[in-house]
């Protein structure tokens, strides 16, 4: 059956680290589809007709595409399953251009969650997360899983993010000290849950959450919030974060080497490329380089 044939291939893109949730569910859906056609092999009429009931290119190229990953591996065990042309396309949207704020932006965005709503825990749970995304590039998701023995002498312990991986992120004395001033307020209100941060229901916060506190505070402090053009999220934080960090990046070809896989470490980028994409979607560090470039071409140092 070509339900346990996706079982199969399910769990061995787990067991190599991938979550697979979205592409799991496609796949057990396209499964049902064929199986009740009398299908048990992937079959490529099939399967872009599947796909084809999507309403946009996108989402087609998007279902066609998972299809098309596992019936290379099916095929790889069993000829008979057919691997399907890609006729819709790639299915890549680009990614939009990252928000930048600035170093007035952030405090204001920090000061205007401290204000916002009742006076609650909720005003210093999100200025304090706030604050600690900027300082750390954490992603949201990380820093609303943190529990309490993920603070320890060294920095923050992140456990498990993409790909199964963990890693430590230092620091700063200061940013310790604003997270200690936290907890001295958020441990009586919630001692039964042991996540650092949480909402006013003494609950873990929501990712839904987060989002709309920030474009609260992004509102009252008028941060642009117009269609067609960058605005800024809550992810803008991290996406600040690394672009001043690579705007620190020393001179020379070794040094910016190692300066690259050790930011992208930080960041837990599984692939050194992702952190290398600020350089091309950041008119900041593009205009950086050519500058750079043409004093190399004009016979200076780079």
């Amino acid at each position: 059956m070509l339900t346990q044939s996706v079982e199969e291939y399910v769990a061995m893109r787990r067991a190599a680290g991938f979550a697979f949730k979205s592409a799991e569910s496609l796949l057990k859906t396209f499964a049902a589809y064929s199986e009740a056609r009398g299908e048990c092999y992937v079959r490529a009429p099939i399967a872009i007709e599947w796909a084809g009931l999507a309403q946009t290119i996108h989402t087609r190229a998007r279902r066609l595409g998972v299809v098309i990953q596992c019936s290379r591996y099916l095929h790889a065990e069993d000829a008979c399953h057919e691997i399907p042309p890609n006729v819709f396309g790639t299915g890549h949207r680009p990614r939009p251009v990252p928000y930048i704020l600035t170093l007035n932006e952030i405090r204001l965005l920090v000061d205007a969650a401290s204000k916002s709503g009742y006076c609650t825990l909720r005003r210093h749970t999100y200025s304090t997360l706030f604050a600690l995304l900027a300082c750390t590039g954490l992603r949201v998701s990380e820093a609303i899983r943190l529990r309490f023995n993920d603070i320890t002498a060294d920095g923050l312990v992140i456990r498990r993010t993409k790909f199964c991986k963990s890693r430590l992120v230092p620091l700063h004395d200061t940013a310790r000290a604003g997270l200690d001033r936290y907890l001295q307020r958020r441990i009586p209100y919630a001692p039964g849950d042991d996540h650092v941060f949480v909402s006013i229901r003494r609950k873990p916060l929501l990712l839904g959450d987060v989002n709309a506190a920030f474009h609260t505070a992004a509102r009252a402090v008028g941060l642009p919030d117009e269609p067609k053009r960058a605005r800024p999220t809550s992810h803008s934080l991290r996406h600040t974060f690394a672009v001043r960090a690579l705007q620190t990046c020393p001179d020379g070809r070794d040094a910016i080497t190692r300066h690259m896989i050790a930011l992208s470490t930080y960041l837990g980028h599984v692939n050194v490329a992702n952190t290398y994409w600020y350089l091309e979607a950041v008119p900041e560090l593009m205009n950086d380089i050519a500058e750079k470039c043409e004093r190399f071409v004009m016979g200076g140092r780079p």
